[in-house]
Order: C-alpha cells, then structure tokens, then sequence
C-alpha cells in the first residue's frame, strides 16, 4: 500500500496466549502495521494514553521493535505532561501511530484535554497510518463496549468517528461477555452497525471502506455486526480473514 492514503488498522491483540506458547517478541500484527506505511524504514510513534502512560508498557514496545531495522521507534507520554514541545509537530512526522489498550474513556478524554483528537483527524488526513489495539481499536471509530466504566460492559459513544462504525473488540474473550453485550447494544439501537474482531484480529481501512481482515492466529474471525430486521435483533456475518505472521508458517 503506498504511503499518502487514509489507513486504520484497528485490531484485537491477544491477551491470552495458548498455554505453553511463549507470547511472540512482537506481534504479527503491529508488523503488518509497519508493512501499510509503505516506506522501507518506518517512523513508529507509541501513544500509550489509555494505560495511563505506564512505563513497563513502553519499555516493552521498545524492547519489541529495537531488532527491527524497518522501525525507527519514539513514543508520545501525556502524564504528567507531554514529552516532547510540539505534541502535533510530532506526531504528524510519523508514518504509524499505534495506540495501546487500556481504559478507551480515559484515553478519550486525556486527547481532547491536549487536542490531541484533533492532531490525529490531521495526521489521518495527511496518510499517517493509524492503529492499535483494544483501546487503541475503539478510539477510532464511533462507538464500542468498554469496561472503562465497569465489568457490566457499558457502550462508550463519543470516540473520535474517523470510521462510521462501531467496533467490538476481543469478541471471543471468554473472561467477559464482550460479544453478548456488543451484540445487545447494536440490536438495541445504543451503538451502530459496526465490526467486531477476535483475539489476535485486525482490520484494514482505507478511508472508511472496510479492506481486509487478517489474523495472526488460525481460526480467530472478525465480524460484521448490524441490526436485523426486527426491532431488538441484530445480525452477526462472518468476514473473511488472511492469515498472517508465523501462524501461517506452520
């Protein structure tokens, strides 16, 4: 994909590694982010906001791309205040902005204290790629469900809307009803049609058009969610899926 176009690539990671698998130095799919900047060597900015900027959280992005010689890795802090003097001069000389899970509400709020919200509608707009994860999934499109707010799994409504859809993350996460209470909040009208994915899911938007679904594990989906024809009833569709990263070596 050349550089210059409007791309999100919003995925669920995998919280849960299979047992007796070692979790992978860096994940398939933040490397598939990199490869949507189309450039050889790629400015990679991590923006860990929703984690409160923890700093275990940025040490182990660092640790994670410091071998890959495509990336030239920074990251972006909030708290207590920004790391850098211009947060948009910054930003806007990356080529992927990938934004880490965590609590979507706070992340949301943080940005539009420091108009950060704004600087990514530019950076978007200018073909920055932007991407992440969870958190970093839900802030791009309209709406989702969150446990920013609770266990119960409240929908959250003002996310930054680049993309016109709502958006379901870790769909398949067996610890929570994550896909029961998604499911109920598009039948009941509290959220818009929208996509969701599973653990290890990722998806590719160019503009607002919904590209490819890809996967760096074998079996997890991602799915079009959109109420039915009956009032409280939604409809659930498989999307297709590629299989990327080691999974599809062996």
């Amino acid at each position: 994909m050349p550089p210059g176009r409007r791309q999100i690539f919003a995925v669920s990671g995998i919280l849960h590694p299979a047992p007796g698998e070692p979790a992978p130095r860096r994940s398939a799919l933040l490397d598939h982010a990199i490869s949507l900047t189309g450039v050889p060597v790629a400015k990679v900015c991590l923006v860990p906001t929703a984690t409160g900027d923890q700093p275990d959280v940025i040490e182990s992005f660092y640790a994670a791309v410091g071998d890959a010689k495509q990336v030239i890795p920074s990251h972006l802090q909030l708290f207590p205040r920004p790391n850098v003097d211009d947060v948009g001069a910054f930003l806007r000389e990356q080529q992927l902005i990938w934004v880490t899970g965590g609590s979507v509400v706070n992340l949301l709020a943080v940005w539009r204290a420091h108009r950060v919200d704004a600087i990514l509608r530019e950076c978007w707009a200018a073909g920055v790629v932007l991407g992440g994860g969870s958190a970093g999934s839900i802030c791009w499109h309209t709406s989702g469900v969150t446990d920013s707010f609770s266990e119960r799994l409240d929908p959250v409504t003002d996310a930054l809307g680049l993309l016109p859809y709502s958006n379901g993350v870790h769909h398949d996460l067996a610890d929570q009803p994550r896909r029961r209470r998604y499911l109920e909040c598009v039948a009941s009208g509290d959220l818009p049609a929208g996509h969701a994915t599973d653990d290890g899911v990722g998806l590719h938007y160019v503009g607002t058009e919904l590209v490819e679904a890809v996967s760096s594990l074998p079996g997890a989906g991602a799915y079009r969610v959109e109420p039915g024809e009956r009032h409280g009833t939604v409809v659930e569709r498989s999307i297709p899926t590629r299989l990327i990263g080691a999974a599809r070596r062996t």
